[in-house]
């Protein structure tokens, strides 16, 4: 089954013009297909949600529209510098490095693979800024400083190692890094995933309050249901590699269609 995201459906801003839109793209491990003939557009300053169990191929799609795995067949186009759409897989390499180190962020599931780990909190978030030609490393601290701060952690551990950090803290430290050149488009995977209730629940806030008073667009990937429904305007449904239900979230949860999403939003009602 094709899904594509129908443009009406889109948010307030929706007489903007797409900033992402991937076509027909397919993913397959040999004989595994990781995700099917998926079609689907984001907004900017609108937040997508990815849902579905494990092995949906939600966490493949993600990677094949964040230019890390790249698709057996189909495109993805991005609205680099505001220049209209490319697609990213026609990109040179060096341009395409650079749309990562800018106009993208991707927060990880595990931090560890967001994160330098045998470097301070603070040089990570300006590793990111050098990324983009910053050298002034007063400027750097300053600015590092600032988004530790915005992320709710204690700037004097700014010279502290991730490791040394508890996992929600090392999460805050990853959105800092990718946050402070206010990237156009985030991708996030699980970004509460392993973390203690209390703490996803902050967390979520958080994310919820930077993406909007950013204003970037955001594409989420979670197996929750909650997560989604607090953080997205639209959801997409993957089971089996397929897209089998779109829609704005509300609806889609409230009223779902497909058989799968029934069984998904019902196992977590009577949870």
């Amino acid at each position: 089954m094709t899904a594509a995201f129908s443009l009406p459906d889109a948010p307030a801003n929706d007489r903007a013009r797409p900033l992402l839109v991937a076509e027909r793209v397919t993913k397959s491990y040999g004989e595994v297909v990781g995700c099917r003939d998926v079609s689907l557009a984001i907004h900017p300053g609108e937040v997508l949600g990815i849902v579905g169990e494990s092995g949906s191929g939600k966490t493949t799609l993600l990677k094949v529209l964040s230019a890390r795995m790249a698709p057996n067949a189909g495109t993805v186009s991005f609205d680099a510098g505001g220049r209209g759409l490319a697609d990213v897989y026609a990109m040179a390499e060096p341009a395409r490095r650079a749309l990562m180190r800018t106009e993208w962020g991707i927060v990880h599931q595990d931090p560890r693979d967001g994160l330098r780990m045998h470097v301070s909190a603070g040089g990570n978030v300006a590793e990111r800024l050098m990324g983009t030609g910053a050298r002034s490393y007063a400027d750097m601290r300053a600015e590092a400083a600032a988004w530790l701060g915005r992320v709710e952690l204690d700037v004097g551990r700014m010279d502290d190692l991730p490791r040394r950090f508890s996992g929600g803290m090392r999460q805050r430290v990853q959105l800092a890094r990718n946050l402070v050149t206010r990237p156009r488009l985030l991708f996030m995977d699980e970004p509460t995933g392993g973390l203690d209730v209390s703490v996803q629940a902050r967390l979520l806030d958080l994310i919820r309050e930077l993406v909007r008073d950013l204003g970037i667009a955001a594409i989420v990937v979670t197996h929750d249901i909650a997560v989604v429904r607090l953080l997205a305007d639209r959801l997409l449904v993957m089971h089996r590699g397929e897209a089998v239900e779109h829609g704005l979230t509300d609806q889609v949860l409230d009223d779902p269609q497909h058989p799968y999403t029934q069984l998904l939003v019902s196992s977590v009602m009577t949870a």
